[in-house]
C-alpha cells in the first residue's frame, strides 16, 4: 500500500515576494518587523482582514512564506530604522530585537531606487528596464514562486507635463518583471494614461489607490449613514495633523491635493454630492509617526433644525497601514494564482480611489470583499491560510 502523501514543510513549501517602493520607510519597516512578530507566534495579527474567519478557505500565501525586499532612494538600514520607530512608540519595546534576523534578510534585497531630481544619466525606458531587473534577480535568487509590487513611498505630486513620475515608473517595472501591483499611496502609478495599453496586456492583476487608513476610513462609514437615513449633509470640513517623512511630502501643496482627490471624491459617492468644506494638512514634525484628524459635520435634522457631529481620530499611520498592506500584498499573490488580471475592484475596501467601477460605502465595500474571498477559495485542497 503507497504510503500517505505528506504536507509541504516549511522548507519546501513555495515562497512568495513582496518588493517594496519605498522599502525602508516607516510602512514598508513596520510591515516586515510586524510580519516577523505574527508569524513567530510574537503579537496577533490585530488589523489584518485576511486572518479573519472569512479569508480562512482562501488559501492564501502564508506569512512565512513571505519574502521581502524593494527599492528606496535612503540608505538608512531597515534594523536602524526599525529601532527608531520602537524609540517612537510605533513598534513594541524590543520588538526589533526579536526580529533582528528578518529585518537584515530584508534589508539585504533593498536596490537603489531613483530617478532623483536632477538625475539624468537614464531615459526612463532604462529606468524601467533597471527596476524589472532587480525584480527579476530578486525572484530568481530567493527561489520565490513569484512576487508582487507594493508602492509604499511618500506621496508625489501628480505630474502635470505627461511625463512619467517615479511611481509609474516602479509600476511599470513591475508589470514588465510579470508581477502584480498595488498603489498603497496617491501617487499616479498605473493611474498614468500612457501606461494603459500595459496594464490591458499584462495579464496581471493589480489594485490602488491611496490606503484608507483613517480619516476616509470613517468618512466612508459615516457618509452612508446621513444618507440613508435622510438627514442632508451641508458642511463637511477636516484637518489632518502629522509629522514623519508622509508629513514632509505633503506639505508640498501639489502633493497634498494629490491626497484630498481621494478623500473628498469618498463623501462626493456617498452622499451623492460634495458638500462644502475642505481638508487641510498640516506637517507637524513634532508628532512623528502619528496624526490626528478631526472633522466638522453640519447637518439639517427634522424641521430644519441645524446639528453638528464632530470626531476625532488619532492613530500611528505605520500601525494602521502595515496590516493592510500585508492583506494586499496576500490577496494579489493569490489572485495573481487563480489566474485573475485587470482592475481589482473588489479590494476597494482598502482604498481611498480604488481601481475599478465599485461603490464607496465601507460596508458595501467588505460585502464585495468577502465576495472576492469566494472567488480565491481552493476547493482542492480546502486549505485555508497558515501562519
Amino acid at each position: 500500500m503507497s504510503a500517505e502523501p505528506s504536507l509541504p514543510t516549511p522548507s519546501t513549501a513555495p515562497r512568495h515576494g513582496v518588493w517594496f517602493i519605498g522599502a525602508r520607510g516607516s510602512v514598508a519597516t513596520t510591515a516586515v518587523a510586524g510580519c516577523a512578530a505574527v508569524a513567530a507566534g510574537l503579537h496577533p495579527p490585530t488589523g489584518m482582514v485576511t486572518e479573519t474567519p472569512d479569508f480562512a478557505p482562501c488559501a492564501l500565501p502564508s506569512l512565512s512564506s513571505l519574502v521581502f525586499g524593494g527599492h528606496d532612494t535612503v540608505d538608512c538600514p531597515l534594523p536602524k530604522r526599525a529601532e527608531h520607530l520602537a524609540e517612537g512608540g510605533v513598534l513594541p519595546h524590543g520588538l526589533p530585537s526579536a526580529v533582528h534576523a528578518e529585518l537584515v534578510a530584508a534589508d539585504r534585497e533593498i536596490r537603489p531606487g531613483g530617478p532623483l531630481p536632477g538625475d539624468t544619466g537614464r531615459t526612463r525606458d532604462q529606468w524601467i528596464d533597471v527596476f524589472a531587473a532587480d525584480i527579476r534577480d530578486f525572484v530568481r535568487r530567493q527561489n520565490l514562486a513569484g512576487a508582487v509590487v507594493v508602492n509604499v513611498a511618500s506621496t508625489e505630486p501628480a505630474p502635470t507635463d505627461g511625463s512619467l513620475p517615479p511611481s509609474s515608473l516602479y509600476a511599470a517595472a513591475a508589470l514588465r518583471a510579470g508581477c502584480p501591483y498595488v498603489n498603497f499611496t496617491p501617487s499616479t502609478g498605473l493611474h498614468h494614461p500612457a501606461l494603459a495599453p500595459l496594464a490591458e496586456s499584462s495579464g496581471l492583476p493589480y489594485a490602488g489607490r491611496d490606503g484608507k487608513t483613517g480619516q476616509t476610513l470613517l468618512r466612508s462609514v459615516l457618509g452612508p449613514m446621513f444618507r440613508q437615513r435622510a438627514l442632508p449633509v451641508r458642511a463637511w470640513s477636516g484637518t489632518n495633523l502629522l509629522g514623519g517623512g508622509d508629513g514632509a511630502a505633503l506639505a508640498d501643496p501639489a502633493a497634498a491635493a494629490a491626497k484630498n482627490a481621494g478623500k473628498e471624491r469618498v463623501l462626493a459617492d456617498t452622499l451623492g454630492a460634495a458638500p462644502e468644506g475642505e481638508v487641510h494638512i498640516d506637517d507637524v514634525p513634532a508628532l512623528g509617526d502619528w496624526k490626528t484628524a478631526w472633522d466638522h459635520i453640519a447637518f439639517d435634522g427634522f424641521l430644519g433644525s441645524r446639528m453638528i457631529l464632530q470626531t476625532i481620530w488619532q492613530g500611528c499611520d505605520s500601525a494602521l497601514a502595515a496590516p493592510l498592506v500585508l492583506d494586499l500584498a496576500r490577496l494579489a499573490v493569490r489572485a495573481r494564482e487563480k489566474g485573475l488580471s485587470g482592475p481589482l475592484r473588489e479590494l476597494g475596501f482598502y482604498f481611498k480611489d480604488p481601481v475599478g467601477d465599485g461603490p464607496s460605502s465601507l460596508a458595501e465595500q467588505y460585502a464585495e470583499l468577502r465576495s472576492f474571498a469566494e472567488r480565491l477559495r481552493d476547493d482542492a485542497d480546502g486549505q485555508g491560510s497558515r501562519r
